[in-house]
């Protein structure tokens, strides 16, 4: 099967990497000014994830794909309105996942297969959702919310968290196996070494 033209260039996906990365800081932002401490910090760790190829590249243009940061945009706005909350943080986390996954295999020497970047990014998921979910206890107990109600639905969310990690992992897979990734760092490697 052809690869499918969606974005080949280093520039437009930067651009628009950038600005979905603006609308997770604007939501970080609302996310302070409403006292939704738990969610601004979630966001701003995001935010500090995808900008480490942009750092340690000094390059404003190495940037995961787009479709990466659309699903995490989107997560943290729908959370941020206060909108299907729960969903946008299974998604959230997922997605921060999948961008660990992403940066490693694109931009540093690890190489996974497919496969293994799919439990990879499972894994990293639900261990994403229990540091999510030490967080909102620890918010609960010093700030009062009630972000945690029951055991059983803790666990739940476990479950839930780490299904939709699979399914993500899932369509991120048959995503890349069409779509070649610009910028990553085997890329720039080959292109060194043949020059």
């Amino acid at each position: 099967m052809a690869p499918l033209k969606v974005v080949h260039s280093e520039r437009v996906n930067a651009v628009i990497g950038w600005v979905l990365t603006s609308i997770v800081a604007l939501t970080v932002v609302e996310s302070f000014l409403t006292n939704a401490l738990l969610w601004g910090g979630f966001g701003l760790f995001i935010i500090v994830v995808t900008m480490v190829p942009v750092v340690s590249t000094k390059e404003w243009t190495v940037m995961i794909p787009w479709p990466l940061l659309l699903v995490a945009a989107t997560a943290m706005l729908v959370g941020a309105l206060g909108l299907y909350f729960e969903i946008a943080g299974y998604l959230a986390v997922a997605s921060l996942a999948l961008i660990v996954a992403t940066e490693l295999d694109a931009f540093t020497p690890v190489d996974m297969s497919r496969r293994f970047a799919i439990g990879f990014a499972v894994l990293t998921t639900m261990a994403f959702q229990g540091l999510w979910i030490i967080a909102q206890f620890v918010s609960d107990k010093l700030l009062g919310t009630e972000f945690l109600r029951s055991q059983t639905e803790l666990q739940w969310d476990i479950v839930i968290v780490t299904v939709v990690a699979l399914v993500m992992g899932g369509v991120f897979t048959w995503y890349f196996e069409r779509v070649g990734h610009v910028g990553s760092y085997k890329r720039s490697m080959n292109s060194v070494r043949s020059s």
